[in-house]
Order: C-alpha cells, then sequence, then structure tokens
C-alpha cells in the first residue's frame, strides 16, 4: 500500500499504472515493461530528461507523438482558440438577457429555456459526433463542426423572431460537441503522461476565459450595437478559424501497436540459452534482449495532412462505440469524474443565467455592459487558476513518481484537488451569502471569480486522470462525463424560479453543499482507484465489450 493506495496482485497488469523513472531497481515496473531492456526505453528532454516516456511512442515519423513540440502546440493553439469561441457563443448573451427577451416579446425565463435546450443538443450531438470520431478520426469532425458553427452565428445574426433565433442556437450547439470532448482526446493522441495536464489546462483555459471574456464584451457589444451583432462577431472568428481548422490541424488519431508486440519477448529457447550463457536459474534470468522493430514508413507530406478522410481507425460498429460511454460512466474513475464536472461547471453555468437577474435589479442596478464587465472577475481568475493547475498538477505526479521507486499511478493527480475544494466552497457559499445579505458588489463579484478558479483547478485533476487511466477509451469516458449537459439543463430549466422562490442564500448553500460532498469522494477513488482499474481489466464482459471489435 504507498501512501493509502490499496495494491493489487504482484505482477498483475493495471492500466494507466506506467514508468515514468526507471531506476537501478527494475523488480518494480509492470509486467509489461519487464522485459524492455533499459535503453529501448525512450525518455523526456530537458526538466524531464529521466522521465520515460508513457505512452511510448513507435518509430513511425507520422506517431504523433513523435511530431516536433511546435507542430502539437500549433494544433492545440487553433483548437484552443476554436474551443475559446464555443465558450463565448453560450452564455454571451446573458448580461443582455432582460433587453433581448423583450426585442423578442418574450419572457426571461423562456429565454433562459433557449440556453438549456443549448446545453440538451450538446449532450445530445456528444453522442453523434464520438461514433464518427472514434471510427474516421477527429479531422472530419473538427470541420464539419466548425462549418456548423459558422453557418449558425450566421443564421443568429439574421434572425428576426424567437423561433428563428431557437433555431441558430440549437444549429450552433451541435457544432459545440468536439469542443466539450474531442481537445482532451486530441491532447491525448499527441502529448505524453508527463506533459497532458499543462496542456488541458491550456485548453481548458481558452474555453473557461471564452465563457467569462465572452460575457463580458458581449456586454457592450449589445448595447452599443444590438445583440444581433454578437452573432455576427462569431461568424467573423469561426469564419478565420475555419481555414485555419483545415490547413493546420491534421489527423491525430493513430493506431499504435501494443508493447509486447513491438517488444517481442524472445521464446523458451531464447531464455534457455540466456540461462546457459549467463549461469542462471529460470527465476533469476535478467533483462532480454528485445529489440522494437523500426517501422518502415515515409514521413507523410504536407498535402497528405490536408486529407479529410485518412482511413478507418476502429474496426468496432457504431452501434457498439454508441453504447459503451453508457457502461464506462459506471466505471468508478469516470463516475467520479462525472459527478465532479457535472457540479462544477453545471453550477457555473447558473451563474450565467441568473446574474442578468440579480445584478440588473436593485440594490446594483448594473446596466447591461456593466453586468457584462462582471465576468472580468472570472477571466482573471480563470487565467489564474489554469496558470497554476496544469504545471503543478505535472510536476505532482512525477515527483510522486519517483517516490515511488519510478512507478506512476493514475491516482498522483488527485492530491490536486484540495485546492478546488477550499477555493470553490468559498465561491458559492459566498456567492450567496453576499448577494441575500446585498454586501458591495464586490463581493459577489469575487466569489463569482474564485467559483471559476475552482473549475480550472479541479479540470487539472480530472481530465488528465480519465486520460492516464483509461487512454483507450477515451472519447467514450469524455462523452459519459459530458452527460452533465443533460443535468445542467435540468437545472437550468428551473433555477430563475428557484431563485426567485427561495433566494440567492439557500440556493447557493445547496449548490455548494453538493459541491464539497462530490468533491469530497476523491478518497474513495485515491484509496480503491488502482485497484478498481485492475478488476476492470480483468473482467472479461468489459474487455470483450469495450475493447474487442
Amino acid at each position: 500500500m504507498v501512501w493509502g493506495i490499496l495494491e493489487t496482485p504482484e505482477g498483475a497488469h493495471v492500466p494507466g499504472t506506467a514508468p515514468v523513472v526507471v531506476l537501478a531497481d527494475r523488480s518494480d515496473l509492470p509486467p509489461e515493461y519487464a522485459h524492455i531492456p533499459p535503453d529501448q526505453l525512450r525518455h523526456g528532454t530537458g526538466h524531464f530528461s529521466n522521465v520515460v516516456l508513457a505512452p511510448q511512442p513507435t518509430t513511425s515519423p507520422n506517431d504523433p507523438l513523435n511530431w516536433p513540440v511546435w507542430k502539437k502546440d500549433l494544433i492545440l493553439l487553433i483548437t484552443g482558440l476554436s474551443a475559446g469561441v464555443v465558450g463565448a457563443y453560450g452564455p454571451m448573451l446573458s448580461p443582455g438577457f432582460v433587453v433581448i427577451a423583450a426585442d423578442l416579446g418574450i419572457g426571461v425565463e423562456k429565454l433562459a429555456d433557449a440556453t438549456a435546450w443549448v446545453v440538451f443538443t450538446i449532450g445530445v450531438s456528444l453522442f453523434v459526433f464520438n461514433p464518427i470520431a472514434k471510427k474516421v478520426g477527429r479531422r472530419p469532425v473538427y470541420l464539419v463542426c466548425s462549418i456548423i458553427m459558422f453557418s449558425s452565428t450566421l443564421w443568429g445574426a439574421l434572425s428576426r423572431d424567437y423561433n428563428s433565433f431557437l433555431g441558430s442556437r440549437i444549429w450552433g450547439a451541435f457544432g459545440m460537441a468536439p469542443y466539450e470532448v474531442l481537445v482532451q482526446c486530441t491532447i491525448a493522441d499527441m502529448y505524453f503522461v508527463h506533459q497532458r495536464a499543462t496542456r488541458i489546462a491550456v485548453w481548458n483555459m481558452f474555453l473557461l476565459c471564452g465563457i467569462a471574456g465572452g460575457s463580458l464584451i458581449a456586454g457592450y457589444i449589445i448595447e452599443d450595437q444590438g445583440w444581433h451583432w454578437t452573432f455576427a462577431w462569431c461568424a467573423v472568428l469561426f469564419g478565420a478559424l475555419l481555414p485555419l481548422v483545415f490547413l493546420f490541424v491534421p489527423e491525430t488519431a493513430y493506431v499504435r501497436a501494443p508493447l509486447e508486440e513491438r517488444f517481442p519477448v524472445p521464446g523458451p529457447d531464447a531464455r534457455t540459452s540466456v540461462d546457459k550463457e549467463k549461469g542462471l536459474t529460470t527465476n533469476e534470468v535478467d533483462t532480454t534482449n528485445a529489440r522494437e522493430a523500426p517501422v518502415v514508413e515515409e514521413k507523410h507530406s504536407f498535402l497528405r495532412s490536408l486529407k479529410i478522410f485518412t482511413g478507418v481507425y476502429s474496426s468496432t460498429s457504431l452501434l457498439r462505440i454508441f453504447l459503451r460511454p453508457f457502461v464506462i460512466l459506471f466505471y468508478p474513475g469516470v463516475f467520479w469524474g462525472f459527478l465532479l464536472y457535472g457540479a462544477t461547471l453545471t453550477w457555473i453555468v447558473v451563474f450565467s443565467v441568473v446574474n442578468a437577474s440579480i445584478f440588473t435589479e436593485p440594490p446594483y442596478n448594473f446596466s447591461v455592459s456593466q453586468t457584462g464587465l462582471i465576468s472580468l472577475s472570472p477571466f482573471i481568475f480563470t487565467l489564474i487558476g489554469e496558470l497554476i493547475s496544469g504545471p503543478l498538477n505535472d510536476r505532482i505526479s512525477v515527483w510522486l513518481a519517483r517516490k515511488n521507486h519510478g512507478i506512476y499511478e493514475p491516482e498522483f493527480r488527485l492530491p490536486l484537488v484540495i485546492l478546488p475544494l477550499v477555493v470553490g466552497a468559498a465561491g458559492f457559499y459566498g456567492f450567496g451569502a453576499t448577494v441575500y445579505y446585498q454586501t458591495h458588489w464586490a463581493g459577489p463579484v469575487l466569489c463569482f471569480g474564485l467559483a471559476n478558479m475552482a473549475v480550472a483547478c479541479l479540470n487539472a485533476s480530472v481530465f488528465p486522470y480519465i486520460l492516464d487511466a483509461h487512454n483507450e477509451l477515451s472519447e467514450e469516458a469524455f462523452v459519459a462525463i459530458n452527460a452533465r449537459n443533460f443535468l445542467t439543463f435540468g437545472l437550468t430549466y428551473f433555477v430563475n424560479g428557484w431563485l426567485l422562490r427561495d433566494k440567492a442564500l439557500k440556493v447557493f448553500v445547496v449548490l455548494g453543499s453538493i459541491y464539497v460532498a462530490v468533491i469530497l469522494t476523491t478518497i474513495p477513488l485515491w484509496v480503491f482507484g488502482k485497484r478498481a482499474r485492475y478488476y476492470i481489466a480483468n473482467n472479461k464482459f468489459l474487455q470483450k465489450f469495450m475493447h474487442e471489435d
């Protein structure tokens, strides 16, 4: 037992457990690595030069793990910027809810319902696009969804009644799907374990800053140019990003042979010869002479990278891929991620729905642009949270691996949740109290920022953990986690009425208490997480249904 983590049978294969620092004593290596000579294991560079790369890349120049860092980071930048505009598209109208509702001839609650339907559509569309991305790759989905976003924003800019407005929002929600799931999978395609939390923090920074910054800028646009121009400016941005996605975001899906095939273990005859040559008994035989056969493959040209469809990456039926998220949701680690991600991001959406109702009324009496300015707080705190949490999580994980005889466990991503536990509790409880007791506006605005910072820090633990523990099923896992959209849909539908009935203090005490409770489920995951991964890997039904084609 390492620091309370329950161990599994000695020599057992546990997905996610991997060496990241090879020490002189190789007795603790996972069995799938134990036969590989140390000089065959590839390492990182710079500060991480003593870190063993996990996963181990192939020798192919077309393996995304082998791409130069600038190319990987450029892909992340373009998809991250797209995620930022997608993040803005969702809540950008929140500062002008009262104005927009009046212009469309509807009530504020009905306008909030439109937001709820957007969230619901995102949840549904994930189950459509996940099988496609798993089957034919990420690139076609990115391109199709970028086109959907561009067309939906043009439609929204031209809409003149509620039905047309609602239609444009729902159509756009289909295009938002890959930036809820697919960017994380792309990060897993290109980056190693010790790099992932930092890159996920970059993606999350774009997304959350888009959510906050979109409302910030939209307040001024709505007040000075009218709400239609919020869509028009999004159309400009998507129109600029679409060619960048086409030119510089190649396919990152890659079929990589397992280690036991790339480094074949010599058979009994070879083992016997080692015995005789070195005078060792069978139990004393040292590392064998396994060598990886080089992949003979020409490097793909730039023109080749522009192909939209580059092959089939899974022979599994679309129906089975569609069903897998419903199964993987009940994996302990994935269900934990669903609870944490759902209970934080859903509550953040609640802020965007209720802010206009709270701050445009006495005692604050904010204008539309002033209501938008509230988002400056979460924008700043999100940046701080992302700059801290991603790199810190990677360094903590490597440090714990060194202390654990060089062996990395995905559970090493979990200690960082202590930070968002404290910050988030202060944010949620504080917002309810400051609004209820009508303090100076700085009180609730500060707490709004702290709640967003908590989301940023929490995601630096949730997503890397899922990627590391269930890497082969990352698409299905993220679809399952993002089923939280249905939770958000339900809450968004009645939160304004709940706020009017029970007032801010009671509402946010309930939300804050649920938030604290779900974060505390990290404790049993820390203790039982490795053992759960072991049992899943040895369950014949799950292995057949989830992994076999």
